[in-house]
Formats: C-alpha cells, sequence, structure tokens
C-alpha cells in the first residue's frame, strides 16, 4: 500500500490546487456579476450599451468552472452536504467502511459513465463531423458569445479529476479499515489519533 502514497499525494495535490483556483474564479464572476447588473441599470439609464453577451456568458462560463474545479476538492476535504442521523456519530473506522464500498461500487461506476457518454458531445462541440472529419467550433447562437467547446471540455476534467481524487481517497479508507498508521502519517495523519482511542493500530 505504501507503493501508492507518491498517487495520493499527487492527486490531492492537484485537487488542492484546483480547489484554490475555483476560490479565485469566484470572485472574479462576483466581480463580473455585479459589473453586468450595474452595465444594465446604467445603460437603460444613459441610453448607451454598456454590456454585451459576452460578459453575460463568461458570468456563467466562470460559474460552471467553480463548480467543476471543486469536484475533486470537496471530495478531498469530505465538504459535501450530509443529511444523515447516524453517520455524523458513528466512528472513522465504521465511516470509512460505508464510505469505502459506497465510492467503490456506486461513485466510481457512475464517474465511468459520465465520462464514457460525456466524451462524443465533447468531441462534436470542438467540431468532430460524424465522417471523423473536423468542422468548426460549436460557437453560442448569441451575438458576441463565447465558443461552447472550452467550457464542454471542462465535464471531461471536472470528473476526470473526481475519479482521480475517489481513487485516492479509497486508499486513504484503506488505510484506516486496514489500521495502516505508516500510510496514515503519510496521507492523513490526522485521523490516527481517533483509530487509537478505538483499538491499537497495527503495522504490516
Amino acid at each position: 500500500m505504501r507503493r501508492l502514497i507518491p498517487f495520493v499525494r499527487v492527486v490531492d495535490a492537484i485537487s488542492e490546487r484546483l480547489g484554490a483556483l475555483a476560490m479565485y474564479i469566484t470572485i472574479v464572476t462576483i466581480v463580473i456579476g455585479f459589473y453586468n447588473v450595474v452595465a444594465r441599470y446604467a445603460g437603460r439609464f444613459l441610453e448607451v450599451k454598456l454590456s454585451s453577451n459576452f460578459f453575460i456568458e463568461l458570468q456563467w462560463y466562470l460559474y460552471s468552472l467553480v463548480f467543476f474545479l471543486g469536484f475533486a476538492y470537496i471530495m478531498k476535504h469530505g465538504i459535501n452536504v450530509r443529511v444523515d442521523f447516524f453517520y455524523g456519530r458513528w466512528s472513522d473506522k465504521r465511516k470509512a467502511m460505508l464510505d469505502f464500498w459506497g465510492h467503490l461500487f456506486l461513485l466510481i461506476p457512475f464517474l465511468i459513465l459520465a465520462l464514457y457518454v460525456t466524451v462524443d458531445p465533447v468531441l462534436r462541440s470542438w467540431g468532430r463531423l460524424p465522417n471523423g472529419k473536423w468542422g468548426p467550433w460549436e460557437m453560442s447562437p448569441d451575438p458576441s458569445g463565447l465558443p461552447r467547446a472550452p467550457i464542454k471540455s471542462m465535464i471531461l476534467v471536472a470528473f476526470g479529476m473526481l475519479l482521480l481524487q475517489t481513487i485516492a481517497e479509497l486508499i486513504k479508507m484503506a488505510a484506516v479499515i486496514w489500521n495502516r498508521q505508516d500510510v496514515l502519517q503519510e496521507v492523513k495523519p490526522y485521523i490516527i489519533e481517533e483509530i487509537e482511542r478505538e483499538e491499537p493500530l497495527r503495522i504490516e
């Protein structure tokens, strides 16, 4: 299992950077949204067009990126919304057991399927034709709009990174379940104290 530690570290590092990028994009999205509102009302008052579809579409492109880039970060930190009555009171080892099987048999198949069904629409958006040749990109139907292909491609990035982060989390959960202190100290050290209160850790 120790051979998998470099993989976990690399994936965790990428997820952290994408999460940080998503936070900065959130600020930019708010600024552009504020500008769109001000420009709309100021333009009506001055009878001058101060905004365009470029800024409107840019706002929701960036808003989408916040989610796409944040998927893996949310998975890594376990900050997704949970609605439960029992899970919160369980020990870390019991949580790891439930999450391990849930991720393995439910989340990973879903992510693989999501990637599979997304590849073809993304390629078509980049201009791939039914005959295998390439045509122009898919563009916004609105004047001054943005191309659709780049933002659609981020769907693949989002699900791909979420899949990698899920695999990394499976490794961490397996370390918790099998009491691998040597691995936990490298990838998830904060959980060791909780497990030690349940039973001594065994290094194999």
